[in-house]
């Protein structure tokens, strides 16, 4: 049997240095487990949605961990491992948001209580990031904005 190809996201258990509350707790690896975080925002969508493929059709796994220390200065420790997930497209434009393309009613209060922040605390954590560039919501219940058709 071939073995599975491991995918790693890593989660922060501190707010970043960018952030108005740097160094405090996010609550993250909690909110996971408790199911208040459903999903996490990424760059790269397109990549993700890949991953997701070769992961949802059993061939990897994704492993999510955080840094034991300092981040990309420490080892990793994995907290979840998920052999399922979905991946769906965000985008923002003057109309609103927009997942796979299609125009939705999804508020930014929503996608950030989804995110395992409050609404300030995502404003601030994703303060600069280009929206019109499309983001992945990587999805670690079977929750989705949008129905799969």
């Amino acid at each position: 049997m071939k073995e599975k190809k491991i995918y790693v996201l890593t989660v922060s258990e501190f707010f970043p240095r960018k952030h108005n509350k740097a160094g405090l707790p996010t609550g993250f690896i909690n909110s996971i487990s408790s199911l208040k975080k459903i999903h996490t925002i990424r760059d790269n969508y397109e990549w993700w949605a890949n991953r997701a493929d070769k992961i949802n059709n059993g061939e990897a796994v994704l492993s999510v961990r955080c840094w034991t220390g300092k981040p990309y200065n420490s080892k990793q420790r994995e907290v979840f491992v998920f052999e399922r997930i979905g991946v769906e497209k965000l985008q923002l434009d003057p109309l609103g948001w927009f997942i796979n393309d299609i125009d939705h009613d999804v508020t930014t209060e929503q996608l950030a209580i989804n995110d395992g922040l409050n609404i300030e605390d995502f404003k601030n954590w994703f303060k600069g990031a280009d929206f019109t560039i499309p983001k992945a919501i990587i999805h670690f219940t079977n929750f989705r904005y949008l129905p799969i058709m």
